[in-house]
């Protein structure tokens, strides 16, 4: 029997040949799925407060990619490594490597220019980072935890509250925050801005 999921608005399915990166191969459920993966994430948060990470750091492509692996390497052997498919949100996989570059000299250049405030350079950051879409799965995790550790270390502020609630379940968080990533997707960051901090 195989990995069977099911999505809620706003997941991105997994691909077949993506599913066969799945590590426990006794994983049957998205409930399972989540279980293993909520594990992992835990031990990735402790990983980002073992140290100060500097800002150069942060905004750079083998960081990215290595928060992405710290957070789901237990579970899929493709952690950390860009998308080699195309989805129904990012951009085209051979644009991943060049709009990342992106995001990151747009960040770089908010934040030494004192574009906007600490807190809508890191979610704008956020959504940029989960508008490429840059893995198979777990992008909407990923850019919450890339703005948490950038307003974090970079700005010495507290991490997000994300809405005090589990976003990744159906629900009427989840729900807000969708309503906030699509207006950030025209351009209106203060709802963003707002739910992170609720």
């Amino acid at each position: 029997m195989g990995l069977e999921l099911e999505y809620i608005e706003g997941q991105t399915p997994i691909d077949e040949d993506e599913k066969e990166g799945l590590r426990i191969k006794t994983i049957s459920t998205r409930g399972e799925l989540d279980e293993f993966e909520q594990k992992n994430i835990e031990q990735a948060l402790t990983w980002t407060i073992r140290k100060k990470i500097p800002i150069e750091e942060i905004l750079s492509e083998n960081f990215i990619l290595e928060v992405h692996r710290q957070m789901f390497d237990v579970v899929w052997t493709w952690a950390g490594t860009i998308r080699k498919t195309d989805k129904n949100i990012g951009v085209d996989k051979f644009q991943i490597s060049m709009e990342l570059r992106k995001v990151l000299d747009d960040c770089k250049y908010w934040i030494d220019l004192n574009t906007f405030p600490p807190d809508e350079i890191a979610i704008r950051f956020k959504h940029r980072l989960v508008k490429t879409h840059i893995f198979p799965n777990g992008n909407g995790r990923h850019s919450r935890l890339g703005a948490d550790i950038l307003v974090s270390h970079g700005f010495n502020r507290p991490v997000f509250s994300w809405g005090n609630a589990s976003l990744s379940k159906k629900g009427e968080s989840r729900k807000k925050y969708l309503e906030a990533i699509y207006q950030a997707d025209k351009g209106i960051y203060e709802p963003l801005v707002e739910f992170a901090r609720l």
